[in-house]
């Protein structure tokens, strides 16, 4: 939770956190998470967005002061990946239009979760970033804040397991490009997945090693990426083409508590174990396939896409190299 006073505040800031990460996630295989600055995708981790509570961002002189703790002081292991950085965000989103962001369904609900938070982009270890590993602080420019204009749609549904919101946001986004998303067809099984957003509300990650396990339902299919909780939301791309191919929504338990050392630990799955992470299908966002398919909008240009080195793993007994 956050670094507040002790007052009402702080109550309706834990609770609203904690339910919006309920949607478990895990590791498959080794962890691929890595920060912005160390990845290849960049260009598309700039599209992305964190939902962080209006009540955890103190304005001052141009930029806003995002407070939060750090992961280690939330009961995980200090041993654990990026246990010393700065956890805020409650759930992830992405930009499809100039003023339209996606996200998971059960992290905006209603006008009023809508307007309860923020969206922010730039949350992240990037060449721009000044953030010190162990800082409770993160500083952004006002630039890169978004207030919430409305809810345009907002589904979850348990009998078709359906969870997305396309919501429109306070102003357009300028100095961005919306993400390109697929509007026909599905993802072909076994296609290699690139997940960003913010895992257990860090900043923004990249996880390069997912893949396609199952793709049988109609309206969402199941991968094997490296998400936690604050994942929900978070855009997953075709790594071959860069497209987005839908929305992170719920998974795995994401961590296990270690008796021997006081503290929880990320859950670690072999590739072809445990229950895989839901995705949520970006073609079954009516109004934003509506929206694209009209002649107001303006379909973006796929940007250049790294050639990553092949990753292979063992999925029920085949070796498979994406």
């Amino acid at each position: 939770m956050y670094l507040l006073r002790m007052s009402s505040v702080f109550l309706v800031s834990l609770f609203s956190f904690l339910s919006v990460q309920a949607q478990h996630k895990v590791i498959y295989g080794e962890d691929s998470r890595v920060d912005v600055v160390d990845s290849h995708y960049a260009h598309l981790a700039s599209s992305t967005a964190a939902m962080i509570l209006h009540s955890s961002m103190v304005y001052e002189s141009g930029y806003y002061e995002i407070q939060g703790q750090t992961l280690a002081s939330r009961g995980i292991c200090a041993d654990e990946r990026f246990a010393d950085q700065i956890t805020a965000a409650n759930c992830s989103g992405f930009l499809v239009a100039p003023d339209l962001l996606v996200t998971a369904g059960h992290c905006v609900r209603s006008q009023r979760d809508c307007d309860n938070s923020a969206w922010v982009f730039g949350f992240a270890l990037d060449d721009q970033s000044s953030y010190f590993e162990g800082d409770t602080s993160f500083w952004v420019d006002e630039n890169n804040v978004y207030h919430c204009e409305e809810v345009v749609e907002t589904v979850l549904d348990r009998t078709s397991q359906a969870d997305h919101a396309l919501i429109r946001l306070s102003r357009k986004v300028d100095d961005r490009e919306p993400l390109e998303v697929r509007t026909e067809g599905k993802v072909e099984m076994m296609t290699p997945l690139v997940v960003i957003g913010h895992p257990t509300g860090l900043p923004t990650k990249v996880a390069a090693d997912g893949f396609v396990r199952s793709n049988s339902e109609s309206f969402f299919f199941q991968a094997g990426l490296d998400t936690f909780g604050g994942n929900s939301g978070s855009a997953v791309f075709n790594r071959h083409t860069g497209v987005v191919e839908g929305i992170l929504v719920r998974g795995e338990q994401d961590y296990v508590f270690d008796s021997s050392s006081g503290c929880r630990r990320a859950k670690v799955c072999a590739m072809d174990e445990c229950r895989g992470e839901d995705v949520a299908r970006i073609t079954k966002v009516e109004s934003l396939m509506d929206y694209l398919a009209s002649d107001s909008a303006s379909v973006p240009e796929p940007g250049p896409q790294p050639d990553p080195e092949p990753r292979c793993f063992t999925f029920f007994g085949f070796q498979f190299c994406l």
